[in-house]
């Protein structure tokens, strides 16, 4: 008789074909019987974007949005390549915001909360699109293409991305993608990670299904290939490319930091940087990387590690010339602000276990087979001045996403057959 592990996965891997096959088979029915949206809170926002005329060059690298010495103008055309396990998740929620605020025009999926990912980024999978149209910020997970992205934004407008160090990432992104990896199936270990990262050689496939979520994710999300010998011109080629289209590249390590070297780019008020941590993951029970272990993540994801150094080094370069001791105060200012908002918003004052989520408006997108990632409740009496921000704060990206507008009928059914199964 097969073990009850065995049988699990079993009965899991089953599931996921079924889920797949049935997924697949009604995304060719609705392509066939439904016609395309032409109305949405995106397409229909007064503000319009500008000329999308692409420039004949990449974009220069740009410092701040000043108009003339001492004053700026609010930066509202924005691309914002949405890595993986990075912290942004609270960044698209900023966004969000901000553009919901000025009624700004956004590039959104259609049916579901990515650009068909992991495939690459291609200008007809954006809701509503049509040739010509123009957008004001594009934002959701993608694979990135750059020349499909440029082509839909004004030329003015300003890339920015996040890194995070690549064994802290893998780490993530292992714990959390790894139910949906196959080659993770056949680790048996309680601790699947190290017992991965002793021989990752020995499990790991690279053409597997969702295998790059398992190596060199940052590399594989800003569109280059991953497997690629870490020795080869060609990686230091893209890193540089990577800096010469982004005007900002963000550290999750310091994201207060970079939150405010983004707010004087974009010229933004505080207010529009305010944030609470979404997405996070519960406490894991087995320990975070350390010595030995840490050190062959970071040796197995070694092109992230080579683009993580590069903008490491490059963001500390951007905080001297911003000025350390501005720095300290601008960042002193922001969490004096967040925390100030924790106390008029959040019901106890910190995240919680999904189970103890009272709305679930409030409930976050959870990994298959478990629910390790924390979300918030709401205050029940807050005072007018701040319901609003209050809530777009705290909303989970599924339902802020819907909030907008967005066709998610793909996300939704997906989360209806993972309910029936009780994935």
């Amino acid at each position: 008789m097969p073990p009850p592990q065995k049988k699990h996965w079993e009965s899991m891997a089953k599931g996921l074909v079924l889920g797949a096959l049935f997924t697949s088979f009604l995304l060719l029915l609705y392509s066939y019987v439904v016609p395309p949206l032409h109305a949405s809170l995106a397409s229909t926002t007064p503000e319009a974007a500008a000329s999308c005329s692409p420039p004949l060059v990449e974009p220069e690298a740009v410092t701040r949005a000043n108009s003339s010495a001492g004053e700026c103008q609010p930066r509202r055309n924005i691309v914002f390549l949405k890595t993986h396990k990075t912290a942004s998740s609270t960044l698209l929620n900023i966004l969000f915001r901000f553009g919901q605020k000025h009624r700004l025009k956004f590039a959104f999926p259609n049916g579901r909360n990515d650009f068909d990912y992991p495939t690459f980024f291609a200008r007809s999978l954006v809701q509503d699109y049509r040739p010509g149209a123009c957008f004001n910020i594009i934002c959701n997970h993608m694979r990135f293409h750059y020349d499909e992205v440029r082509g839909l934004v004004p030329p003015n407008a300003t890339f920015i991305t996040v890194l995070r160090d690549p064994a802290r990432l893998f780490e993530s992104s292992f714990h959390y993608f790894g139910p949906v990896v196959p080659l993770t199936w056949k680790l048996s270990g309680a601790d699947k990670l190290a017992e991965f990262l002793q021989d990752p050689d020995r499990y790991y496939d690279p053409n597997g299904f969702n295998a790059h979520y398992l190596r060199n994710l940052l590399f594989f999300d800003l569109g280059y290939d991953s497997g690629l010998d870490p020795g080869s011109p060609q990686v230091q080629e893209h890193i540089l490319e990577v800096e010469r289209r982004f005007h900002l590249v963000l550290l999750q390590e310091y994201f207060d930091e970079s939150l405010v070297l983004l707010k004087d780019l974009l010229c933004w008020e505080l207010e529009d940087v305010l944030y609470f941590k979404l997405n996070a993951r519960r406490d894991s029970p087995v320990p975070r990387l350390s010595g030995e272990l840490y050190g062959r993540a970071t040796a197995w994801n070694m092109l992230d590690a080579h683009l993580y150094r590069h903008f490491n080094a490059s963001f500390w370069r951007k905080v001297e010339a911003f000025g350390r001791e501005r720095m300290a105060r601008e960042v002193a200012a922001l969490r004096h602000a967040n925390e100030r908002m924790r106390t008029i918003c959040i019901d106890g004052g910190h995240a919680v276990d999904a189970a103890a989520i009272q709305d679930d408006a409030m409930q976050p997108w959870q990994p298959l087979g478990t629910k390790s990632i924390l979300g918030y409740n709401l205050k029940k009496s807050i005072g007018q001045r701040h319901a609003q921000l209050c809530r777009r704060m705290l909303t989970p990206e599924i339902q802020y996403l819907m909030d907008l507008g967005v066709n998610l009928w793909v996300t939704k059914l997906w989360k209806f057959i993972r309910d029936f199964l009780r994935w």
